[in-house]
């Protein structure tokens, strides 16, 4: 058990925790263009559907390429937004309305699922002789507060969540399924409909691998735990998890699929992303190098809280639901990423909540000292990293300092600053907020558990809303494929045909579908050839003895690596 005072247990008032969970979740989602790779597949697996037919919207794909994105759900969701308020505020705006839905179901999701927890009365702290202990209320209240800065604090899921990927709704879904799981504990028929909304969101969002994966972690959290859930949770669970796994394989029959469209619906949703039957050496070495810095704070808190109530007889130890429940699931993801072929940054987002939850429990026991690291640490760290987005914004739009903005121009060929006026004073009032929010901190020294976590939440804030003001036009001049494909435009112009695609990655395929809106296709039997690779052009000539010409080779600014290169595809 822990000691603390009612004033430990203060919350954050309503008002700014919601402005801070908003301002993250909303910053970097409009006036952009889809990315390059993952964030550019996203959106054109839902700009297919939504320019689509009855086919795109039962096996999402790309335009030209018949080879199935996964399970359909973040499609789905994604192409009714265009739908709906594409007319209004833009394709891209819209799609990337299902990055924030799905961003704020998990924020919410933590938080209830964590002051469910927090008000359970193994939990509690110890009774003082003199009174003045926090209310159950109030305590999971806090603990709440303080696993949703956490979420908001983790470094890794700055720019990964705000992307149109199929990973967003995974994190939503595993999120909805710790609520629910939780929530089942003292209302059985309520949080079985959680639970079975969470994994049904997770089998049509993910493979089949993460699908069983989570639903196993589930059970074994559920047979594990100290605190046993009821008939009716575990009966309600499983019947919209069955209706999930069934959902998609009935719209197959229902709409008549093709045996071919059929194998390649099954083969998406076993294999997107692609799997191995082993633990990949690729993905241990991807963990081992980047889950630290992703995860910051996130982990440490964690481990912390483990180590603590591991051993701590009164709250039941392992098989307590504060740890056995999330711990479960964490595993259940890290076992995943750990089968993943090649896994990325975009696998690891599945491991957040858990951590989340997990760390929040570490809040009333911190010692001081470690308090202050993690206060001096992040405040040191965002401050200089605003500093440095500062000036070198101020070298973009001034040429001052002068090496820093020929750095610039020689990263950047082409590039024209603009100055953005309303951007500008965004980015003024929120470095005004961090540094009231700094001076608050280090001017008095505050009772609330919650206080080393509120600079390294609005520290994160700080640095995304700033890279997303200030640098915006310059991230999205590096990362999209507009200019390239409005050269690419003018080059054929005048060359009637269709351009085969075969040689192009999904990134670059959804990315001129959208800005060109060229007949392109994987088909050989086209008159162009559109390549990143001259020696793959060449074999295929030789291959089916045809003569290729090179019309036009480019580049994006930003890329050194990739080249892009038409030919035109003549018989010899």
């Amino acid at each position: 058990m822990v000691k603390l005072t009612a004033a430990a247990t203060t919350s954050i008032p309503r008002i700014i925790i919601f402005a801070l969970t908003l301002v993250y979740g909303l910053a970097g989602l409009f006036m952009r263009d889809p990315w390059k790779n993952e964030d550019a597949i996203g959106f054109g697996g839902m700009w297919t559907l939504h320019h689509g037919k009855a086919i795109d919207w039962i096996v999402p794909h790309l335009i030209g390429r018949d080879v199935s994105l996964g399970a359909p759900f973040p499609y789905w969701l994604g192409a009714a937004l265009m739908d709906i308020f594409g007319p209004f505020i833009g394709m891209a705006n819209a799609a990337r309305l299902y990055s924030a839905i799905c961003f704020f179901a998990a924020a919410l999701a933590i938080w209830y699922a964590t002051y469910l927890l927090g008000r359970r009365s193994e939990l509690q702290p110890m009774v003082l002789a003199v009174g003045g202990q926090p209310s159950r209320k109030n305590y999971g209240m806090t603990l709440a507060d303080g696993a949703l800065l956490i979420f908001l604090a983790c470094v890794g899921l700055a720019q990964r969540a705000h992307e149109t990927t199929p990973m967003m709704a995974q994190l939503m879904g595993i999120s909805i399924i710790l609520y629910g799981t939780v929530r089942g504990l003292d209302k059985p028929w309520q949080g079985g409909l959680w639970t079975g909304l969470g994994i049904a969101i997770v089998v049509l969002s993910s493979n089949l691998a993460l699908s069983l994966i989570m639903v196993g972690s589930t059970i074994i959290a559920m047979i594990a735990s100290n605190a046993k859930l009821r008939f009716r949770w575990t009966l309600t669970s499983i019947l919209l998890g069955l209706i999930g796994f069934a959902l998609w394989p009935a719209i197959w029959y229902l709409g008549d699929l093709s045996p071919e469209w059929r194998h390649i619906a099954q083969e998406g949703w076993r294999n997107m992303p692609e799997m191995r039957t082993t633990p990949s050496i690729e993905s241990l070495g991807f963990l081992s190098v980047n889950f630290w810095a992703y995860a910051w704070p996130v982990w440490p808190l964690a481990l912390i809280s483990l180590v603590h109530w591991g051993r701590v007889k009164e709250s039941g130890q392992w098989r307590a639901p504060h740890l056995c429940i999330p711990l479960s699931l964490f595993i259940g993801g890290l076992i995943y990423v750990l089968f993943r072929l090649e896994a990325n940054e975009h696998d690891l987002m599945i491991l957040i909540p858990s951590l989340s939850i997990i760390a929040a429990f570490s809040l009333p026991i911190l010692r001081r000292g470690l308090i202050s690291f993690i206060d001096w640490f992040a405040m040191f760290s965002f401050t200089l990293i605003a500093l440095a987005i500062w000036i070198i914004w101020l070298a973009k739009i001034t040429g001052y300092p002068e090496s820093t903005a020929a750095n610039i121009a020689r990263l950047l060929p082409g590039f024209q600053s603009q100055f953005d006026f309303l951007g500008l004073v965004v980015a003024i009032i929120i470095t005004g907020i961090w540094l009231a929010i700094v001076r608050w901190r280090t001017s008095r020294a505050p009772k609330e558990i919650w206080r080393c976590l509120i600079i390294s939440a609005s520290g994160t804030t700080l640095m995304w809303v700033l890279l997303m003001t200030l640098w915006l036009p310059t991230i999205n001049y590096a990362k999209t494929y507009r200019y390239v494909s409005a050269r690419l435009v003018q080059i054929i112009a005048n060359t009637p045909g269709c351009i085969d695609t075969s040689n192009l990655g999904m990134s670059q395929l959804a990315s001129f579908n959208y800005f060109t809106r060229l007949s392109l296709r994987d088909d050989p039997n086209c008159n162009l050839m559109l390549t990143h690779s001259s020696l793959e052009a060449k074999a295929y000539a030789s291959l089916n003895e045809k003569k290729i010409t090179l019309l036009w080779e480019d580049r994006r600014a930003a890329d050194r690596d990739e080249r892009l290169r038409l030919y035109q595809i003549t018989p010899e």
